[in-house]
């Protein structure tokens, strides 16, 4: 039955990045950046198809080198830094429903900024989903560093401060162990797998998210140079079993 499912995977890779120019085909650890989310995608069992949505014409070409299809350029209007992943994602659902008739029935997003992805990863996010009829999406999530129970918001400095998170039965959740809280999870940019009616209703996530739990040491989500240096230190030094281009 998960064989006859059609699986899309969309790498979203806009051209404009303002923190590293050219941040999406720059090489990192070897290879162009969006080659390692393409590699990911290859290594499912269960994708049918993987596109990358750009505006882009140098992406497009080294997309393509990889293995990734780009049977379309994404309008500008859609490319800005301030553009969300919703409408990115609705105007690929309807341009290959417009010119191909493509309908799948699970999206997978992959983004180029997470490039250290445990093997597996795309087919156990594609199994969970299929696996619950109501879930309207799943999403990588790890551990979180930092714990949000010991967390406070400040109204102004000449006022008392609250806590972020209230637990239920605890009076004082700032002041206990951790490891007596209830666990938390910070949600990462590795993988989102997601019912296609879902983003077409106007969410990349809907109300019933399911978790898919990846260990900590692959959380990485390049924005700076600092987030780079790290992340490559990470595939050079970590014994990491990584999908490589």
């Amino acid at each position: 039955m998960v064989s006859e499912v059609k699986v899309l995977v969309v790498i979203p890779a806009r051209g404009g990045s303002k923190s590293i120019p050219k941040k999406n085909i720059r090489h990192f650890a070897g290879w162009p950046l969006i080659a390692w989310s393409i590699a990911a995608a290859k290594e499912s069992k269960l994708a049918s198809r993987i596109i990358v949505s750009t505006d882009d014409h140098e992406i497009a070409s080294v997309a393509r080198q990889f293995g990734a299809e780009t049977p379309f350029l994404r309008p500008k209007k859609f490319a800005q830094d301030t553009i969300p992943d919703l409408p990115v994602f609705v105007h690929a659902l309807k341009w290959l429903d417009k010119h191909e008739g493509c309908k799948p029935d699970v999206i997978v997003q992959l983004r180029p900024t997470s490039p250290i992805r445990p093997r597996g990863l795309v087919d156990k996010a594609i199994k969970i989903l299929l696996a619950y009829p109501e879930a309207d999406s799943v999403r990588g999530v790890v551990p979180a560093g930092q714990d949000p129970h010991k967390m406070w918001k400040i109204l102004d400095e000449k006022s008392s401060m609250k806590n972020l998170l209230e637990v239920d039965g605890v009076s004082e959740p700032y002041n206990m162990q951790r490891q007596k809280l209830p666990p938390v999870y910070w949600q990462t940019g590795h993988i989102d797998a997601i019912r296609p009616e879902t983003i077409i209703k106007g969410s990349m996530s809907g109300e019933k998210i399911y978790p898919l739990i990846i260990d900590p040491l692959y959380t990485v989500d390049i924005d700076t140079e600092l987030d780079w240096s790290i992340a490559e230190w990470s595939v050079g030094n970590l014994k990491l079993s990584i999908i490589r281009p």
